[in-house]
């Protein structure tokens, strides 16, 4: 998970958010006066995250204007193993017995849903990474608040396509469960950048790939389906019989 944002900035969000009656849950500074307040409360068991137990506490943090809602899961840290051979290692102060991840938020539901709905932050960066780096969603081209407005249209249409397009070449009996996000850096060298010849003879022309194009079959299914496409009574005709699956 990303790192927590230092105290000072975090204050600022948290005045932001509540400013503009926004719910938040966001990542917490571990500080010492924090750990204490850590230690001295009421764990419980936590069956339903990936952790050993959770807690649930009001604080204030140190210039912040009053208290919120943390919460906390602790996870219970295994003894490192010891050489077979050599002197003993000694360290300067003991491990902690836990590692945790700690949480302020003014939301009021319930640890486990909390820890879910962080837990998506992830994926969603991970989404926006590529947006900024495959799709050009970063490379603002202009001074102009319109323009980029029109570039940031045309990087989500491009994104968006790319998903359709994944779409197009699945397995006509793949289900939701199974099907797995292709970025478009992938998609550009499956189905875009591609070793080939154009050629001209009899009046035709043609296009050969490599022999050595390794998802030929898949790039036909693929065209062959987007060429399938057609219209009727204002809607499109199925060109995969079977719907996506759950």
């Amino acid at each position: 998970m990303p790192a927590p944002i230092p105290a000072s900035t975090a204050l600022e969000a948290v005045e932001a958010y509540e400013k503009a009656a926004v719910q938040f849950i966001v990542s917490a500074r571990k500080t010492a006066r924090l750990v204490d307040e850590l230690k001295a409360a009421d764990w419980k068991r936590s069956p339903q995250t990936d952790a050993d137990g959770y807690c649930e506490f009001r604080y204030q943090p140190e210039g912040w204007r009053k208290a919120y809602r943390f919460i906390a899961l602790r996870y219970e840290k295994k003894p490192k193993p010891q050489p077979e051979k050599g002197p003993e290692q000694y360290q300067l102060f003991d491990t902690p017995e836990y590692g945790y991840r700690v949480f302020v938020t003014n939301m009021k539901d319930a640890v486990t849903l909390l820890t879910w709905f962080y837990n998506q932050r992830a994926g969603a960066e991970n989404l926006i990474k590529e947006a900024n780096n495959d799709a050009g969603l970063s490379a603002h081209p202009s001074a102009r608040w319109a323009m980029n407005c029109i570039h940031f249209q045309l990087a989500m249409l491009a994104y968006n396509l790319n998903c359709w397009l994944m779409l197009f070449h699945r397995e006509q009996d793949a289900k939701l469960a199974q099907f797995q996000h292709t970025t478009l850096a992938t998609t550009r060298l499956k189905f875009l950048f591609l070793a080939a010849r154009i050629w001209r003879h009899a009046g035709r022309v043609g296009i050969s790939y490599s022999d050595h194009y390794a998802d030929r079959s898949l790039f036909e299914r693929l065209m062959n389906r987007l060429r399938a496409v057609a219209s009727m009574d204002g809607s499109f005709i199925p060109v995969i019989p079977t719907a996506l699956l759950c």
